[in-house]
């Protein structure tokens, strides 16, 4: 059962902007949270599937981490209704590869900088990127979206 265009905007304002959803629960609505935290963005050489996590087909070239981006208006925007999507505002920016060749065909958005954390969304990569020694992966602002139906 899908919900409502409202609701699917304000469950991702929640998420990603960490904005309140008014009238649900107490007086407040569903609040986000005290410190709003960010999500890290990890890319991956394969698809991770319903059942992975951050780590499952991780990229592991030397030099990758994670892209933290912040869960407010600076780090991700909303537009649309039916599907609301979200999008990061500013570049995402890995660190530049030391080895290679490595191609990475998918992203996800998840809760941890490390490790094997739980994932929210995950989608494949409109184009797959080959990182080779002295690549700088990087995606532009609205690049990586995330979205309800």
């Amino acid at each position: 059962m899908p919900l409502g265009n409202q609701a699917e905007s304000d469950l991702l304002a929640l998420l990603f902007l960490n904005t309140a959803w008014a009238n649900i629960g107490n007086s407040g609505g569903l609040l986000g949270s005290t410190v709003a935290g960010s999500y890290f963005i990890a890319l991956h050489t394969s698809n991770p599937g319903q059942a992975g996590n951050q780590s499952t087909s991780e990229a592991a070239y030397s030099g990758y981490a994670r892209v933290a981006i912040a869960r407010s208006g600076s780090g991700w925007s909303l537009s649309g209704s039916d599907p609301t999507i979200s999008s990061n505002v500013a570049a995402a920016t890995y660190p530049t590869s030391a080895s290679g060749p490595e191609t990475e065909s998918y992203f996800s958005i998840g809760t941890l900088s490390t490790g094997a954390g739980e994932y929210l969304w995950y989608g494949a990569l409109t184009t797959p990127l080959v990182v080779n020694i002295g690549i700088t992966p990087s995606f532009a602002g609205g690049a990586l979206t995330a979205g309800m139906t």
